[in-house]
């Protein structure tokens, strides 16, 4: 489903470097500007596509040195949201980034800080 005046999301729910220009491998010190975003609105019913989507997301801003990811599970009643969360509570992923920050003013987004 795709909101009028909005084009198609990709098939796994939305990732983008959220800097100009695309997803190409820059200077170092554009990397460090890039910030990640994943929005799950459009896979919010399908489990093996949001980890995978999760792993991605996380992968990408480790090869890219990425400071930020920005996840969007939405609103809704939370569930998409707990399990974004104990994804990333998984032993194997928490070693990858430093933080996690639950946006204080929009229920529907985390954040993934990173240390590289």
């Amino acid at each position: 489903m795709v909101a009028a005046g909005f084009p198609p999301a990709p098939a796994y729910g939305g990732l983008s470097n959220g800097g100009p220009g695309g997803g190409g491998m820059g200077s170092g010190s554009e990397a460090a500007s890039v910030k990640l975003k994943l929005d799950l609105h459009d896979i919010y019913n399908r489990g093996a596509d949001i980890d995978r989507a999760l792993r991605d997301i996380i992968d990408e801003a480790i090869r890219t040195r990425a400071p930020l990811v920005e996840i969007i599970p939405g609103k809704g009643s939370g569930q998409l949201k707990k399990r974004v969360l104990r994804f990333l509570d998984q032993k194997e992923i928490k070693q990858l980034y430093h933080r996690v920050e639950k946006d204080s003013r929009n229920f529907g987004r985390v954040f993934v800080h990173f240390r590289h």
